[in-house]
């Protein structure tokens, strides 16, 4: 998804403040021309932070990926939404009667994009070393916002009808300006009826050590086989024994630089190239978390495979 507004419909006042980090508060709310605009984030604005890991198993004792970014809110929330790309599997199974396999997110995008962009709109800008948090383990993820629920609301009353109550109305503009958020108090029951509808439990929503945390329930680790597939006969094509996802090995693999498939198929310990690692190579291709290293000749004996680059802000 694009996630740059369209910044015609923004404020004259917004649009002025583009080039310029002036004072973080104004009227006692955070400054949205530094959320949105800001280039350069410290000394002064260290709490324009993204900070998000893949954990190895179900607790924070092993990292498998971290990183930590600050920029503007958009960029933020681009980047938080390619990570879990690159970290969620992606179940699938073939269904009777359809020559194409049905794939089922884990969590649908939809409603993983609202918490997001919720823990960014609704977090206290007035703790310089908060941030928003993407924690995600092998049996769930975990989305945190810096400070407590805004006065007058309770973590219990997200599941039901509840008042919108804006912590921060310029940074809520601007994202109901794009057209990411309503301003009817709606968005979290909204998260539910995706889950409900794509047959996923509902998020828990929790305020713990003055932080507002939502958390998926999903297995993250793993993907189930479903009865109506027909895996691969091969060992080696079921590359799963340490609990990641081939998707996840894929890229960590690549991390370290381009690498030809076969090369890919050594450094993943697998003998040959077998079906599922050309599936899972097509498949990142196709969401764009890697790419070509000679794009206008895809079957070049020279092919390569690496991570598709995203400017990081500094």
């Amino acid at each position: 998804m694009q996630c740059t507004p369209n910044t015609d419909l923004l404020t004259d006042d917004l649009k002025k403040a583009r080039s310029s980090n002036q004072s973080f508060w104004l009227m006692g709310q955070p400054d949205a021309a530094v959320v949105f605009f800001g280039k350069t984030f410290m000394p002064d604005y260290p709490q324009c932070e993204l900070r998000m890991a893949r954990f190895r198993g179900v607790d924070k004792t092993e990292f498998l990926d971290q990183r930590q970014i600050r920029g503007p809110a958009f960029k933020l929330l681009e980047e938080a939404e390619l990570f879990c790309q690159r970290h969620f599997p992606l179940p699938g199974r073939i269904e009777p009667g359809k020559l194409q396999r049905v794939d089922r997110p884990l969590i649908p995008p939809d409603a993983m994009r609202e918490i997001l962009v919720n823990a960014l709109i609704h977090r206290d800008y007035t703790i310089a070393g908060g941030a928003v948090s993407l924690a995600i383990f092998d049996d769930r993820v975990e989305v945190w916002s810096a400070g407590r629920y805004p006065t007058g609301i309770t973590a219990e009353m997200l599941t039901r009808a509840h008042p919108s109550v804006q912590r921060n109305p310029l940074i809520a503009e601007v994202f109901y300006r794009a057209g990411l958020i309503e301003k009817w108090g709606r968005g979290t029951n909204r998260v539910a009826e995706m889950c409900k509808a794509a047959g996923v439990a509902p998020p828990e929503f929790a305020e713990i050590g003055g932080a507002a945390v939502v958390t998926f329930r999903a297995n993250v680790g793993q993907t189930h086989p479903q009865p109506e597939s027909r895996p691969e006969s091969r060992p080696e094509s079921r590359p799963e024994s340490d609990g990641r996802s081939l998707e996840s090995r894929v890229v960590a693999a690549l991390e370290g630089g381009a690498l030809a498939r076969s090369e890919l198929s050594r450094a993943l310990g697998l003998k040959g190239v077998p079906g599922q690692l050309k599936k899972t190579v097509s498949a990142l291709l196709a969401r764009r978390i890697i790419e070509y290293t000679v794009p206008e000749k895809p079957g070049s004996r020279l092919q390569k495979y690496r991570l598709v680059k995203s400017a990081t802000p500094r």
